[in-house]
């Protein structure tokens, strides 16, 4: 057994923490950061444009804007990594080159989005938020140690998961049940990755809807993160191979 950082006991042997550590170093480079790729759809649906609706949502078309957006001169020099839609993960252009290599070829990291969303009918006995749903909880956790062997072994060298918070502090949001969860099953998916090669970016997302105050906001971040690294900490995650992504 090998001492991670801040002494936390891991299973993991010296070089695969030097490799988490020095990816989570290069994601985290100064002035540069993250191209979220990750939409399941076509990315050029959201422009709103009436000409760019008429363009096909098809897995052809897909893979040509993919492949254009990471091929693109100079997108290393403010971007790290890529978080990939597990369809991009596996995708090659027109020419038959992967989309990991393009990205790789191109400076930056692959990643890839884990999580598989959540169900709005929430968790049991919570109350409903600004967002117009109970609290939830992230699905995902059954299959993803299989999901992460299989993306490291494709390329990927990070992971991205994302919890929801909501905030109202009438009705006392976010619970302790949904803040007890969001921790566990993040620190859970921290240390399943880390344990088989990836980086995770840890999302505790405390979102900002409703009518609260920025003082409110400030009380439950802090509250989060405090329960967040203990979190992390309980599950032997290496903080030097992790990357936090805090709320806005």
């Amino acid at each position: 057994m090998s001492l991670a950082g801040a002494g936390l006991p891991s299973v993991l042997p010296a070089d695969k923490l030097a490799e988490l550590k020095e990816t989570a170093a290069k994601l985290c480079a100064p002035g540069k950061g993250f191209l979220a790729a990750d939409e399941s759809a076509g990315p050029w649906l959201r422009a709103g444009h009436a000409e760019a609706a008429k363009i096909p949502d098809v897995i052809e078309n897909r893979a040509a804007y993919r492949s254009l957006c990471f091929s693109s001169p100079g997108l290393s020099e403010s971007i790290s990594g890529v978080i990939l839609h597990w369809e991009t993960l596996f995708q090659k252009d027109a020419t038959g080159k992967a989309m990991v290599d393009i990205i790789k070829e191109n400076g930056m990291i692959p990643g890839i989005k884990v999580d598989k969303g959540y169900n709005k009918k929430g968790i049991w006995g919570t109350s409903t938020g600004p967002l117009g749903h109970p609290e939830v909880a992230t699905l995902g956790l059954d299959d993803l140690q299989q999901r992460c062997q299989q993306a490291y072994k494709e390329g990927a060298r990070f992971a991205k998961w994302r919890n929801v918070l909501q905030m109202d502090p009438a009705k006392g949001l976010p619970s302790e049940l949904a803040i007890k969860d969001t921790v566990h099953t993040l620190a859970r998916y921290a240390s399943i990755c880390q344990s088989e090669g990836l980086v995770p970016i840890v999302e505790p997302e405390i979102v900002p809807n409703g009518d609260h105050d920025i003082y409110y906001c400030a009380e439950v971040t802090s509250k989060v993160l405090a329960a967040q690294f203990k979190a992390l900490s309980a599950h032997h995650v290496y903080l030097e191979g992790a990357v936090l992504k805090p709320n806005m």
